[in-house]
This record gives C-alpha cells, structure tokens and sequence, in this order.
C-alpha cells in the first residue's frame, strides 16, 4: 500500500510501505477513506533532523472495518469509524476518568509514535480497536465526513481548551492562533455559551470563518499591541480564559498578557519550548492558573457528534482544500506557507 512518510524538514514523501496485518486479537485492520494533515504535523516538517526520520505521518483518519482479532467486539467488517489521535483501551482508570491520552494499557499510543502506521495512508492497523474506534451512523461518501473527521483531533482539541479553561456562559474569551484549532476552539466557546470572543488572528479568510464560528471580535495585532487591544476590548481587565492554540513561546506570553486576574491559560498547541514564565510575576501573583494539555478527544466524540449529525455545527469548515496521497507532500508546504488552512486527504 502507499503512505506518507517524513524524512526530515520540508521532505514529505509517498511511498510504497507494507501492508498492516493483524498483530494482536484486539487489532483491527482499516481501509482509510478520509484523513488529513495538521497544524502539529508542521512542526516536524519545519524542524526534522534528517537522521529521525522516516517517520510514517497521520493521527486523523475515518476508515473502513476489513477485518479484525479475534477479540474485537464493539466493531466489524464493513463499518465506517473515525479513531481518535490517541489509541487507548476506554476502561482503564484513566480512561474512566475520560483522560484516555493517559491509558495505562501497555499499546496505549500517540498515532505518531507507532512507527509502522500513520493516518496519511490507504490503510492502518489500529491496536485496542474496542476502545480506540467509534462507528459512525453514515456512509462513506457521506457530505459528513469532513465534519466527523474533525472529532478525531482539531474539534476535540479545540473543545478541550474550553472545557479545561472551564468556559460558560459567563466568560469571557480570548482564542490565540487562528489555524484549526483556534477556529474551533471558537466554535466549542460559543457552544459553551460564552458571553465574548476575541479571536486573535492575522488571516482574513480565517478571522472570517472565526466570526462565522461565533467570534464576537478580532485582534490582528501581535505583542504587546495586540494584548492592548485585547485589554481595550475588555474594560481593561482581559478575559477570564485564554485558548492557546499555536504552542510557541510568543503566544503563550501573548496570553499572559491578556488573562485576567483569577484567570485561566488553556494550552491545547503542542508547546515547542520546555521553559516558560510560570513565577510571582507572572501566574502567581494574580491566581492564574495554567491548564490544557494533550487533548482526550475519545472522550468527546459521542458528545460532540449529535450536532454535526443534527447540521447544528459545520466544524468541516475549516477544511479548504483536497487532495489525494499523491498532493500530500503539496498539501504540507501550502500549509506551512498559509495558503491552506486544513489540508483533507481521500486515498
């Protein structure tokens, strides 16, 4: 079969790899009908040291069941299932405490750190398919799928922000970083019911779809201009909750700068710095507190999922182009250069 591999900074190649096969009873094999590249995927394709790679790419996919262990039961041959960026068994402590980036089950798993599979392929083999997999209620072809597949990763993680950020109907927001993430971190504020939402992005065609999604204003800004704005905008005070979704050093000093005290810093952007200022002048001086991480999207699936079916939500929006395997290594520059938002992939 063909996938995506990595071979190190702006070198996305797709090649001829083996076909997966059923390695343990609770495994199951699945025919990729749909996936994507992320914002996270740019990272590496900006900064991969030659001698780490290849490394096989993809976490967001929607397949097809071909065949499973003899253990499966929650899914079979010919069912149509979206598989969360995470692979957990859903009944171990933490999983029951809905953190299934934490399962304590030994295949517990990032899809990328499975080194044969990735999501950017023709097919996977997807360890603990009990608890990793949930079936979909529409076909493959379904006008849907773009929507479904965001619960695999950007939809959840943006609702993760505002879930851990503790957003409601009396909070204001302000969302950092207007990639897919930021834009649906929006979209799950508003579905939390929050009184203001200031997005801050640069990109008009994105800050657009923000509005859309329920943004309330838009700061353009950066540094120390932007958190003025943001400041303006809030009687001088900042928001209650900061979404941080971009996971660079400047945007997490950007909310600093815009949290109100007694506030909270929802980190979902996958942080590229190890130091940051946590200290007395900086949280601690006024309670603020830091929060987010990798994002249980298993647990959200089943709560997000009746209002994409319902047509409530369009989350897929933030789709803007697609493509087949061989546009992937395309589809990684266009992103890395802001002339695509989300790229979708249809093996």
């Amino acid at each position: 079969m063909r996938a995506t591999l990595m071979y190190g900074a702006g070198d996305v190649r797709v090649e001829n790899v083996p076909d997966p096969v059923i390695a343990h009873p609770t495994d199951a094999l699945v025919r990729i009908t749909a996936s994507c590249v992320c914002g996270s995927d740019l990272h590496p394709y900006g900064s991969m040291k030659p001698e780490d790679g290849p490394a096989r790419m993809g976490h967001e996919f929607i397949g097809i069941v071909e065949d499973t262990g003899a253990e499966v039961t929650t899914v079979k041959r010919g069912d149509l299932v979206v598989a969360p960026f995470a692979i957990s068994d859903n009944t171990c402590a933490f999983c029951c405490e809905r953190l299934h980036t934490s399962c304590a089950h030994p295949q517990a798993n990032f899809w990328d750190g499975e080194a044969e599979e990735g999501g950017q392929a023709e097919a996977v083999r997807v360890p603990l398919a009990d608890g990793t997999l949930v079936k979909l209620p529409v076909a493959a072809d379904s006008a849907l799928i773009p929507s479904l597949l965001t619960l695999s990763d950007v939809f959840g993680t943006g609702y993760h922000a505002a879930v851990a950020g503790g957003v409601d109907e009396r909070t204001r927001v302000t969302v950092i970083g207007d990639g897919a993430v930021g834009l649906l971190a929006v979209l799950s504020a508003k579905r939390l019911g929050a009184e203001q939402i200031i997005l801050m992005g640069r990109h008009t065609a994105r800050t657009d779809l923000g509005r859309e999604f329920g943004a309330t204003d838009v700061v353009s800004a950066r540094g120390e201009e932007g958190i003025e704005a943001v400041r303006e905008l809030t009687g001088g005070h900042g928001t209650h909750v900061v979404l941080e979704a971009v996971g660079h050093l400047p945007a997490y000093e950007q909310a600093l700068g815009v949290v109100r005290p007694g506030g909270v810093i929802s980190r979902v952007g996958v942080p590229q710095y190890e130091e940051a200022p946590i200290g007395f002048g900086s949280l601690f001086r006024h309670n603020i507190r830091l929060a987010g991480g990798p994002a249980p999207v298993r647990a959200y699936i089943e709560e997000l999922m009746p209002d994409i079916l319902g047509g409530t939500i369009e989350p897929g929006k933030v789709f803007d182009t697609t493509t087949d395997l061989d546009g992937v290594p395309a589809g990684y520059q266009e992103m890395a250069d802001r002339k695509s938002l989300k790229v979708l992939i249809k093996p």
